[in-house]
């Protein structure tokens, strides 16, 4: 069965809770597994697309770490420079690796090989598979010897499920046709809708009518003029 979670304001705070699952519940119960210390630690590699939640998955498990008493950075490779953090037992997460410059690569191939002794955990991502990553061979292949997860996007179907249960606990009725224009139309990752369906909800509230196709239209005019 896939899990949709259903507290999803665009404006939530990541963490694993808020993630819908569907098909990546092999992913999420392993990122839940990363969070306490082990020895020796097992590192994780992200990949997908824009928009599929790679960030958000590695905001998450970083907060959750920390929530646990546990030391944790998140740091998207553009602002690494020749060094990273480490500390024992420290879980550090790396975002976008196919950005690290040459000094950054090489503190990152670093801190892998460090890892054991420190009892870090290392999460990283990227917008392709290991083998496609435009890296150092060395870092390519210690990113490889990774847990390796693709992110797997939601489906129109899901987005229909998440976008129609949100409307249920606001009290709204979405009827077929909007979600539709919405996903042909929108931006369709998940906080874009989200921020959509906010301001949908304030527009019905504030004008006291229903959402209606050109309410929606309205919205996504204003929207693409921001």
């Amino acid at each position: 069965m896939k899990q949709l979670t259903l507290d999803l304001h665009a404006d939530a705070p990541p963490v694993l809770e808020n993630f819908v699952a569907a098909a990546n519940a092999d992913l999420l119960a392993a990122l839940y597994e990363a969070v306490p210390l082990s020895n020796p630690p097992q590192h994780l590699f992200l990949w997908g697309d824009a928009g599929s939640g790679r960030s958000h998955l590695l905001r998450s498990v970083v907060t959750a770490a920390a929530q646990a008493g546990r030391p944790a950075c998140y740091l998207r490779a553009a602002d690494v420079l020749d060094s990273l953090p480490q500390a024992p037992g420290l879980l550090l997460a790396i975002d976008d690796v196919e950005a690290l410059g040459p000094d950054a690569q090489i503190a990152l191939f670093r801190a892998f090989n460090d890892a054991r002794s420190q009892r870090m955990t290392l999460i990283t991502s990227g917008a392709a598979a290991p083998l496609h990553l435009h890296l150092r061979e060395d870092l390519r292949t210690r990113i490889g010897q990774s847990l390796i997860f693709e992110v797997k996007s939601l489906t129109d179907e899901d987005r229909n499920a998440i976008l129609n249960a949100q409307a249920a606990t606001r009290g709204l009725r979405l009827e077929p046709e909007i979600v539709q224009y919405l996903l042909r139309h929108g931006r369709r990752d998940l906080s874009s809708l989200l921020r959509t369906l906010d301001a949908l909800d304030a527009a019905s509230l504030e004008r006291k009518r229903p959402i209606t196709l050109p309410l929606l239209r309205e919205i996504l005019q204003r929207d693409q003029t921001l």
